[in-house]
């Protein structure tokens, strides 16, 4: 029972799917990151659906980008974005570490958080109407599920920059070692479904995604001295680009 309640308290706070609402018990959120990826599993079903319904009814180009750059959007309610926004104010505010954290904090947005999600935007729009092989798209749309993965690992394995929050509470309520283990065996098996698609192509995006992590991991520990609820919206951002810019250039180059 535990286990279902982690499931749906994981849809409740990272998508707008309807689930059932109950009281949220700290044992019911003992295993609520092992479900994290499965939204990233949802995104790419419906990304890859909608792709095929656009082949059946011989739906416009621009509509199908637009369409499937809003559908994420749409599942999550721009959770991560929030993240991301606040995220980059923080980074660009070349500040000392407490003042970086108490700019997460505030519920405004400054300049350069507009500036780099406008900025993100294009170059996401961009890459994703350059992915038009199906294989590629797979790939694509199995990244979804893995940069939550390794957005679920840091959560667990990753220094806390506070220790206050919903990512310290979610990290500290977790049965860690089962959670780890859950999320590695989730990224085998995904890693090993965007191989299958293409091992070259799929070597390729599944590296680009490691560098995000490592990346995320040095940021965040230089800038912040660890990660937050913030960054680790962030993360899932710049982890999802950087698939899709790779997928981009390999349709294009190949």
């Amino acid at each position: 029972m535990h286990i279902l309640k982690s499931l749906m308290i994981a849809f409740s706070i990272y998508s707008k799917i309807p689930v059932p609402q109950f009281e949220w018990k700290e044992e019911d959120m003992k295993y609520m990151l092992c479900f994290f990826p499965w939204i990233g599993a949802v995104i790419g079903g419906c990304v890859y659906f909608w792709n095929h319904l656009c082949g059946i009814f011989d739906v416009g180009k621009t509509c199908y980008i637009l369409i499937g750059i809003a559908i994420p959007l749409m599942i999550t309610g721009g959770f991560h974005i929030d993240g991301f926004m606040d995220t980059m104010d923080a980074f660009h505010s070349y500040q000392p570490k407490e003042k970086k954290l108490e700019i997460l904090k505030d519920s405004h947005i400054g300049a350069f958080a507009v500036i780099m999600l406008v900025l993100y935007g294009i170059v996401y729009i961009g890459a994703f109407s350059e992915v038009a092989d199906k294989s590629l798209l797979k790939i694509v749309c199995g990244g979804f599920f893995l940069a939550r993965c390794l957005s679920g690992i840091s959560v667990v394995s990753f220094p806390s920059a506070k220790k206050d929050g919903m990512l310290y509470l979610f990290a500290s309520s977790s049965q860690k070692a089962i959670v780890k283990w859950s999320l590695y065996l989730q990224s085998i098996a995904c890693i090993c479904f965007m191989l299958w698609q293409s091992l070259y192509a799929g070597i390729i995006v599944v590296v680009a995604a490691f560098f995000a992590f490592a990346y995320y991991y040095y940021r965040t520990k230089k800038e912040l001295g660890g990660i937050t609820g913030d960054t680790a919206g962030y993360f899932v951002l710049i982890c999802e680009a950087s698939m899709m810019i790779m997928a981009a250039v390999i349709n294009v180059v190949i």
